[in-house]
């Protein structure tokens, strides 16, 4: 079973645009926003898994703050929902393509001329045995929480660095830092994204370009119930989607590198990184 461990869910296709011309549809989609046209005076945001989730509520703290949305997403009728009282850009896509990334990133870049920043946080998890994980979800949880968002990085950060300026958000999770029981693959994707955070954040000093690495603990959305487990720790405790967003919001007004959600989560990483044997042992018995 599929779902996103950070709380974005990455939902069957809803959209008969989307397909076999998936360039097409990211040009019809970008013609068919809500409201008005876009400002050429007001930042851009793009923000992926927005059908939902954490991406669905970050949407909304960037509409609120006055900026012009870029919206993608694999469920047109879900991304309606987020984009409704805006003036949205919907760009329907499928990250999991061959050349999903360069199509949502040249479709933005032709709907507004410019991405001030991107929320990278579409993805998928996958709960149980590494053992019993089919090879075919193996590739996909990879593909899709590490390669894609690589990839749709690649393709926006010209862009950004031509302009001087920009911020690229990587929605991680403190699976990625921590490594989390029957989810290897998962926290192995993360762990991933973090590593990419760091040494990106280093190669674009100077460029007047940012990267910010959020680290949510579990969210309140359908992650659990679309996993088919239920959440049995007692800590840390759920957070709602818009705690999420409005660190997200922080992060990019403060320009800040890392921000975890909520603060203490921090705890655990350093108590691995200082005493690895101690932390193993709280993590044998408290899960």
């Amino acid at each position: 079973m599929t779902t996103t461990g950070s709380g974005s869910t990455y939902d069957p296709p809803a959209d008969p645009d989307r397909g076999a011309a998936p360039a097409a549809a990211s040009a019809r989609a970008a013609a068919r926003g809500h409201g008005p046209p876009p400002r050429a005076d007001r930042r851009v945001v793009l923000v992926t898994g927005a059908s939902s989730g954490i991406g669905a509520a970050t949407a909304r703290r960037f509409a609120a703050g006055g900026w012009q949305l870029l919206l993608s997403g694999r469920d047109r009728r879900r991304l309606e929902e987020t984009a409704s009282g805006t003036s949205a850009v919907l760009l329907p896509a499928d990250l999991a393509a061959p050349e999903g990334a360069r199509l949502l990133a040249e479709a933005a870049l032709r709907a507004t001329g410019r991405i001030d920043v991107l929320v990278a946080g579409a993805g998928i998890g996958w709960a149980g045995p590494f053992l019993t994980m089919p090879h075919t979800d193996i590739d996909r949880v990879i593909f899709l929480d590490l390669n894609a968002t690589l990839h749709l990085v690649r393709e926006v950060l010209p862009a950004m660095v031509a302009a001087g300026r920009g911020r690229v958000v990587l929605v991680g999770s403190v699976a990625g830092a921590v490594g989390v029981r029957e989810e290897a693959v998962y926290s192995a994707a993360k762990a991933g994204l973090a590593a990419f955070a760091e040494a990106l954040r280093q190669e674009l000093r100077g460029t007047g370009v940012g990267v910010t690495l959020v680290v949510p603990g579990p969210v309140e959305t359908a992650f659990f119930a679309r996993r088919g487990r239920p959440y049995h720790r007692t800590r840390p405790r759920p957070t709602s989607p818009a705690r999420v967003a409005a660190a997200v919001w922080d992060a990019v007004s403060r320009a800040r590198d890392d921000t975890y959600v909520p603060t203490w989560l921090t705890l655990p990483g350093r108590v691995r990184a200082l005493t690895p044997r101690l932390y193993r042992r709280l993590l044998d018995r408290f899960g």
